[in-house]
C-alpha cells in the first residue's frame, strides 16, 4: 500500500491543470522529449521542466536520457494505487449487486418469452380505438 506522503505528492502534482495536461501529452506520446511537451504550452522551457520535475517526483512520469534527449514515459502505478485504495473494497459489493440485477432482468425476460405474444392491431382497429 502507498505511504500517505506518496499519495500527497500525487495529489499535489495532479492539482495543477498544466501538469495534468503534460501528463496527458506524455501518456499519449510515450517516449516524447521535453521539447515535444513544450510545443503544447505557452510557457518557457524552464517552466515546463519545473512542472515535469514535480510529476517525476510524484512518480507519475519516468525519464530516460538518450544522448542529449530526455525521453518521458507515463507511469500509471501511483494512480492505480489511489484507485485501489478507495475502490477495491466496494468493487466486489457493487459487482455482486449488479450481477443480481442482471439475473433478475434476464429471469423476468425469460418469463415474458413464455407468455403468448399479444395480437397485433391492424391500422383500422387503432383508428377506431383512438379516434
Amino acid at each position: 500500500m502507498a505511504q500517505p506522503e506518496q499519495i500527497d505528492e500525487v495529489f499535489a502534482a495532479l492539482a495543477h491543470a498544466a501538469r495534468r495536461k503534460m501528463l496527458d501529452v506524455v501518456k499519449d506520446q510515450p517516449g516524447c522529449s521535453v521539447h515535444d511537451v513544450c510545443d503544447h504550452f505557452e510557457m518557457t522551457r524552464i517552466g515546463v521542466m519545473k512542472h515535469l520535475r514535480i510529476l517525476e517526483q510524484a512518480n507519475l512520469i519516468t525519464s530516460e536520457k538518450h544522448g542529449r534527449v530526455r525521453r518521458l514515459y507515463f507511469n500509471a502505478v501511483p494512480i492505480q494505487m489511489i484507485y485501489d485504495r478507495w475502490t477495491t473494497e466496494f468493487s466486489a459489493y457493487w459487482a455482486a449487486g449488479l450481477t443480481r440485477i442482471k439475473y433478475r432482468i434476464e429471469s423476468a425476460r425469460g418469463n415474458d418469452a413464455t407468455r403468448k405474444p399479444a395480437a397485433r392491431q391492424t391500422p383500422e382497429k387503432r383508428k377506431r380505438r383512438h379516434g
